[in-house]
């Protein structure tokens, strides 16, 4: 399978989406420099980059983009999958996860879901906060403040 990189830039920093014509297999955090494909993007990561756009202008709440089949336990599915019912605009804590996915004691197992998620926004990690304050992010604490700022979610 031929995968396809395009960037979407915010004022944060580029983000690279990548995919196929079926469905979006990854999502880049600015730091992590994604190379860009040359041509035209196929249909998944075209969906996902307008979207991404949108959603950086202000004008996207929820995301519909074809997320490709990867390899991971039971576990980070089901928190993955809990993650994406996490409306925008509000957060819940890791130990709120645990208990979504019906394994309360399983906060810290949660926070290593959350950081192996292959499509940070678009299933928003970073709505995702310590009981005590921000929390961590793969992206850093200054990309979560961004994304949760965009949101109208301000922590101090």
């Amino acid at each position: 399978m031929d995968l396809f990189r395009a960037n979407v830039a915010c004022a944060i920093g580029t983000w690279g989406v990548e995919g196929d014509g079926h469905a979006v297999t990854r999502i880049y955090l600015p730091h992590e420099q994604a190379q860009e494909s040359v041509g035209t993007p196929p249909a998944a990561v075209a969906i996902a980059t307008q979207q991404l756009h949108e959603y950086f202008s202000g004008r996207r709440r929820n995301f519909r983009v074809p997320l490709a089949t990867v390899s991971a336990t039971a576990f980070q599915h089901d928190v993955w999958n809990a993650l994406s019912e996490i409306p925008f605009g509000e957060v819940r804590t890791y130990g709120d996860v645990a208990a979504a996915v019906k394994r309360p004691a399983a906060v810290r197992a949660v926070g290593n879901a959350n950081h192996v998620n292959p499509w940070p926004i678009i299933v928003p990690c970073h709505r995702v906060v310590a009981k005590s304050g921000l929390g961590g992010y793969g992206g850093g604490e200054k990309v979560k403040r961004f994304l949760l700022d965009l949101e109208g979610v301000h922590f101090e």
